[in-house]
Parts: C-alpha cells; sequence; structure tokens
C-alpha cells in the first residue's frame, strides 16, 4: 500500500500520512501490551548474566552504527550527524513482534536455545529505549547536532519578491522555506534551489512539519492583507520566536500615526511598491554604512525614494538582521556593516555604488 500511495498523484497523501501515524501510533501500542504479556519474569532470569551484556554492547557499539554507516553511503548526511542516529537506534516492534513469532514457535519444535530469543530481544529493546531516552540530549551536544539557535526564515508566500528575498537570504547562509498553495510558484522557487513547501496557510500540518524545527524568524509577504495577519497570528508563536514580520496595508501606509509593530521593512511600501520595485529593478544591493547617523540618512532616503526599498541590516560578522518599519534603530553599528535594500542603486553624498547583484527571474 506504501509503494502504491507513494507512486500516486493523490492529492490528499499528507492526510493519509497524518492519519497512519495516528492510526500506527495506537496500533503499536496495543501490540507492545500484548507481546510484553507473553514474557514472564522467569524468562528474563534466564538471561541475567555477562553474555547478555556483552551482546548488547555488541549491538549498540558495533552492529548499529556499521549497518549506519553502510546504508548512508552516498548520502548528505555529515559523520556526527551518522553518530548521532547510531547512536539513537532503539531496537523496537518489529523485532520483538517476530521474536515472539518465531521463538515461541521454534520453542515448540523443541529447537535448542530456542528459549533465549524472546527474552533476548526484548532485553535489546528495553535496553536501547532506556538508554537512548536518558542520553539523547547529552549525546547531541558531544556530537554537534544539538540545534543551539533557531535562525531559520519561515517566507508566507512564494512569489517572485519572495524568491529573490529567499535566494539572497539562502546565499548568505540562512535557511529558508516559502510556503505557498500556488504550486507554480513552489516549482519556480525549487528550479532556483530554494526549499519551498506547497500548503494552505490555513492547514494545521505546518505545526507538524520537521523541516521546520530550526525556524525562529516569520515572514508574511503575500498580496492578501488577511493571510498576513493570520499567519503572524497563528505561527508567530510557533515560528516567529525570533521575529514576526508582515508587510503593511495600504491604509497603514497611508497613515503615518499607524505602524504596526510586526510591520516589515519599510512604512512607506506595500506590497504593491514592493512588487512594482522589484519587477523595475530585480536585484538586491548592499551598501556601506559608516556610522549610526549615515545609516538613519540611508534609511530616510529609501523611504523617501519610490525606486528603493531597505530590506536588512548586515553587521560587522556579516549576520543579517530584518528591518523592522516600527523600529529602524540599529545600536551597534561598527565597520564593514551594511544596509541591504532592494532597487535602483542610487548616488548621495558620501555614499558608494555596490557593484555585488542578486537578481531572480
Amino acid at each position: 500500500m506504501g509503494m502504491v500511495l507513494g507512486n500516486s498523484n493523490s492529492p490528499y497523501l499528507k492526510e493519509l500520512l497524518y492519519f497512519k501515524e495516528s492510526l500506527s501510533v495506537l496500533l503499536i501500542s496495543i501490540l507492545f501490551i500484548l507481546l510484553a504479556a507473553n514474557i514472564n519474569m522467569t524468562d528474563l532470569y534466564l538471561i541475567y548474566n555477562w553474555n547478555t551484556a556483552v551482546l548488547f554492547a555488541v549491538v549498540v557499539f558495533i552492529i548499529r552504527p556499521i549497518g549506519v554507516f553502510l546504508s548512508t553511503r552516498g548520502s548528505t548526511l555529515k559523520t556526527n550527524e551518522k553518530l548521532f542516529i547510531s547512536w539513537v537506534g532503539p531496537r523496537g516492534i518489529v523485532a520483538a513482534g517476530i521474536a515472539s513469532l518465531f521463538g515461541l514457535k521454534l520453542a515448540k519444535e523443541g529447537v535448542p536455545g530456542a528459549e533465549y530469543i524472546t527474552p533476548l530481544v526484548f532485553m535489546i529493546v528495553l535496553g536501547t529505549v532506556l538508554l537512548n531516552a536518558t542520553t539523547a540530549r547529552l549525546f547531541a551536544k558531544l556530537v554537534g547536532v544539538f540545534l543551539t539557535k533557531s535562525d531559520g526564515i519561515l517566507i508566507v508566500g512564494a512569489a517572485r519578491v519572495s524568491r529573490l528575498l529567499g535566494h539572497y537570504l539562502e546565499s548568505h547562509g540562512r535557511h529558508v522555506v516559502l510556503i505557498d498553495s500556488n504550486q507554480n510558484n513552489i516549482n519556480k522557487a525549487k528550479e532556483l534551489g530554494l526549499e519551498a513547501i506547497s500548503t494552505n496557510i490555513y492547514s494545521d500540518s505546518l505545526m507538524d512539519n520537521i523541516e521546520l524545527n530550526d525556524v525562529g524568524y516569520l515572514m508574511a509577504l503575500t498580496g492578501n492583507t488577511e493571510i498576513n495577519k493570520y499567519a503572524i497570528d497563528k505561527f508567530s508563536k510557533e515560528f516567529g520566536e525570533n521575529g514576526s514580520f508582515r508587510l503593511v496595508t495600504q491604509e497603514e501606509m497611508n497613515d503615518g500615526n499607524n505602524n504596526p509593530k510586526e510591520g516589515l521593512f519599510s512604512h512607506t511600501d506595500d506590497y504593491s511598491n514592493l512588487v512594482t520595485v522589484a519587477k523595475n529593478f530585480p536585484s538586491i544591493q548592499e551598501i556601506d554604512i559608516e556610522n549610526k547617523e549615515h545609516y538613519k540618512s540611508l534609511i530616510e532616503i529609501t523611504n523617501s525614494n519610490k525606486n528603493i526599498i531597505p530590506l536588512f541590516f548586515k553587521d560587522d560578522d556579516g549576520e543579517l538582521h530584518i528591518i523592522s518599519s516600527y523600529n529602524t534603530e540599529i545600536e551597534d553599528i561598527g565597520e564593514n556593516c551594511q544596509l541591504v535594500y532592494l532597487g535602483k542603486p542610487f548616488d548621495v553624498e558620501n555614499v558608494a555604488l555596490i557593484p555585488e547583484k542578486i537578481g531572480v527571474s
């Protein structure tokens, strides 16, 4: 059934997957109880010796790592990731089920040593579950796969502007995920090498997506104001712990006293302006910043020029910071800092054009 569904074009594969997961948890829980009911304490006493400990060590430290490294040859997994998979590999229901079935049958047939099969497998299951559950976090830190910060960026909307920004962020070392219900936009994003998910913003499936576990910033960039606001309200706690932003509406743009805290980039530019600038000047520019006053003057110039929209502030470590329309103040401006903006290259006093551009069709 898995092979058939996996190769089908059914639009409900994700819904079936979640249903299967829920069903699996229920059935496996019942099966573990039933299999454990077949084990007597007297059976476990049969393997209460040092030979069992040696077997357990061989399975955990030799057999499991060999299996993982052989099966992941040619993959993009790093050595530390393979080591973590090797460590967090508890034996489970398949081994217990097969052992219970064949162990009982072989014992009834009088095969020598068959009585050890089931208790040995349950010992491996119990031991690996307890070992991995208590040491997974520590081992993840030791091998360097523990997630220490959530600096990934989730962009709601995969239109041309979103792809342009996503491509720039991705090229500067940020993990970017674009979501959109328009499959054509998703396909174009994937052609650029961007990670893109075709989904409906009103679906709850995003909450369970393991690919978004390092996302800490949310940017709503659709042309629909209601969708942008809904994305902020629904996903800000889950994916916007470091910052949730949306484009200002046309009404907010025309009202200087109504600048929302989650406003993105510029209070003088809405989605329509962003699209227009991206269409006329489809490239992202970087310009050096001399000091704090220089930065403020640049922001004033971009806000007054409809062909320029400020996007990010790049600090002297190369770290990108999303510019908020509500608060454009930057405290730590040192050497090698830059303002990243979308639009026409400009030349004002003490401002030199930067040749580096990143464009997306």
